[in-house]
């Protein structure tokens, strides 16, 4: 299916903004990788195996430790990069206004400063791009900004996402990476879990495939909304999944919690998670989903 180019659709909001979604033909993330200097001596250690490599040998290794698998944490536009056809991925662009609905102190200027750092308007990237020749909507989420917390924005640009799959009949996959909702926005934080995961019903009743891939770490109101309500549920190597975390959990219950409980290992045993996916396996993995599902594009 051959993708419109520079379309751009409109809509009102609720509270009389508009929405533009368009296609950028001249945007294309996986050819923009920020080159970053790294010097040979600077080092890391592993937080998992304590042992000391160089950072580009980790950085060159789709950031994840050469001795023990560790997954470091890896920005969003270097995982879409890892996953789809070079110059296959289109952003979808989707304009929300900034709201700080309890006038919270320097929050416009924290997301601005976020902005710059990361490349990314919010703590999302969605777009339309192939791997190994199936198209999909795909959206990762990014820890890099504010710990990947879902406000107003996100969830806006989530619903965005799976709309935009549902109507043109396009399986759709989301990366999750989130310390749960945004503190800052109050109740309309809480609004976006009703909101993504309507969306995805509506998603499911028209048919459309939707694969979730749980990343470290997806907590809070991310894990209880959109997250786990994928038709097929990946996750990556040791992450931890769930909504309220441990230290939390056995303060209120006062016990013990058993080793590796909400590690993506722990999550997979009990039925939460179909399958483990280390990420250099993971545009295999995908690849064969939607080829089991999909018919390839054009």
């Amino acid at each position: 299916m051959k993708l419109p180019i520079k379309k751009l659709l409109s809509k009102k909001l609720s509270n009389n903004t508009v929405k533009y979604i368009k296609f950028d033909d001249k945007q294309d993330v996986t050819n923009i990788e920020k080159k970053e200097e790294i010097a040979p001596e600077d080092t890391t250690m592993c937080p998992k195996c304590k042992q000391e490599f160089k950072k580009q040998e980790i950085k060159d290794n789709l950031n994840v430790c050469v001795a023990c698998g560790h997954h470091y944490v890896i920005s969003a536009e270097k995982r879409v990069r890892t996953l789809v056809d070079k110059g296959s991925f289109k952003p979808l662009k989707c304009k929300v206004a900034f709201a700080n609905p309890l006038e919270y102190p320097d929050y416009e200027d924290k997301i601005n400063e976020l902005k710059v750092k990361t490349g990314l308007d919010e703590a999302v990237l969605a777009g339309v791009g192939k791997i190994d020749g199936f198209e999909a909507v795909i959206a990762v989420m990014s820890s890099k900004f504010l710990m990947g917390s879902m406000g107003i924005a996100v969830g806006e640009k989530i619903t965005n996402a799976i709309e935009y799959a549902d109507r043109k009949k396009l399986p759709l996959i989301i990366f999750c990476a989130s310390g749960g909702a945004r503190m800052q926005e109050g109740i309309l934080s809480l609004m976006q879990m009703a909101k993504t995961s309507a969306a995805v019903e509506r998603f499911n009743n028209n048919g459309g495939l939707y694969i979730s891939v749980l990343t470290h770490p997806t907590t809070g109101g991310v894990t209880a909304s959109f997250a786990t309500l994928g038709d097929i549920t990946l996750a990556e190597p040791e992450a931890l999944i769930g909504f309220a975390g441990p230290r939390v959990i056995e303060q209120t219950i006062g016990q013990k919690l058993p080793e590796g409980f909400q590690r993506s290992e722990f999550m997979q045993e009990h039925g939460f998670v179909d399958q483990i996916v280390p990420r250099a396996k993971m545009r295999e993995t995908l690849a064969h989903i939607l080829r089991l599902h999909c018919k390839r594009g054009k």
